[in-house]
């Protein structure tokens, strides 16, 4: 995106607009077994995060996003994967990516179309107090990235460290 036109939009966007590349970019190379794969049972695989990142696509950012614009102050209860588990178990990683990338795409498109100002707009977060619209992208991209930290983890913990033989035992890794 050229500086100029990066002054009369809102932040992130090139950098949620990039996420799903990047998630590309990870899982190439990954076997069924691989996305399925846990590091332990209370972990998430690649195909349960995937499921998160879709679900919190469209049930989670752009409702607010949705919200953000069309309310004065509206008021949003926080996020709670923990609540959707069973969702995302048995996920399909391939199913799961695709639904995910298709929504952002579209949830990119739809913010490049809103004024720099709407990033001004607010609301009341149950436990964040008073947010704007511009914090939210923020902590969207957050969001993101954690998971495509978790996601390279994952990864490297599956595909690379055991193949690495012993130069891999200097690694510490939290998949």
């Amino acid at each position: 995106m050229n500086r100029m036109a990066q002054e009369f939009e809102l932040d992130c966007l090139d950098q949620l607009e990039a996420t799903p590349a990047i998630l590309r970019g990870l899982m190439c190379g990954l076997s069924v077994e691989d996305t399925e794969w846990k590091p332990a049972p209370d972990r998430f695989s690649v195909a349960e995060v995937l499921a998160h990142l879709s679900h919190s696509e469209g049930h989670c950012y752009r409702i607010r996003v949705d919200r953000f614009v069309s309310e004065e102050l509206p008021e949003f209860e926080p996020d709670e994967a923990q609540m959707y588990l069973e969702l995302y178990r048995n996920a399909n990683a391939e199913d799961a990516f695709h639904h995910f990338e298709e929504q952002r795409e579209t949830n990119v498109e739809y913010l490049r179309s809103l004024p720099r100002s709407a990033g001004e707009r607010r609301a009341r977060h149950q436990e964040a107090g008073e947010i704007t619209l511009q914090q939210m992208l923020h902590e969207w991209t957050m969001h993101d990235l954690g998971h495509i930290r978790q996601i390279a983890e994952l990864v490297r913990a599956r595909k690379h460290l055991r193949a690495a033989g012993k130069l891999g035992d200097s690694y510490r890794l939290k998949p």
